[in-house]
């Protein structure tokens, strides 16, 4: 669970950022969230756009692809959302602010 520090800090980050994932008319499908955990592999800060002919909410679609990939939904913004899941080794994220959670 990301602080509202945290996520406005990766909300900033992440607004340079191009779309990776694109979500169509079939919403969460299986390949849309195998493609989401790889790309959070590879790069822990995602964009992803769902098109105008998904029907779907577009915040519900960024909880469904969240809870599959067990990443966090730190922002939805219009059409677009912004997933991240911190790498187990050698993170790009050093400088995000601590939780003061125990």
């Amino acid at each position: 669970m990301l602080t509202s520090k945290q996520r406005a800090y990766l909300r900033a980050y992440a607004t340079k950022l191009d779309p990776v994932v694109i979500v169509g008319k079939g919403g969460a499908a299986p390949e849309v969230v195998e493609s989401a955990n790889e790309a959070l592999a590879a790069r822990e800060l995602i964009k992803c756009k769902v098109l105008d002919n998904c029907f779907e909410e577009i915040r519900d679609i960024a909880n469904i692809i969240a809870e599959r990939t067990r990443s966090d939904v730190v922002a939805v913004i219009g059409r677009k959302f912004v997933l991240f899941r911190r790498a187990k080794e050698k993170t790009a994220f050093e400088d995000l602010p601590e939780s003061n959670q125990k």
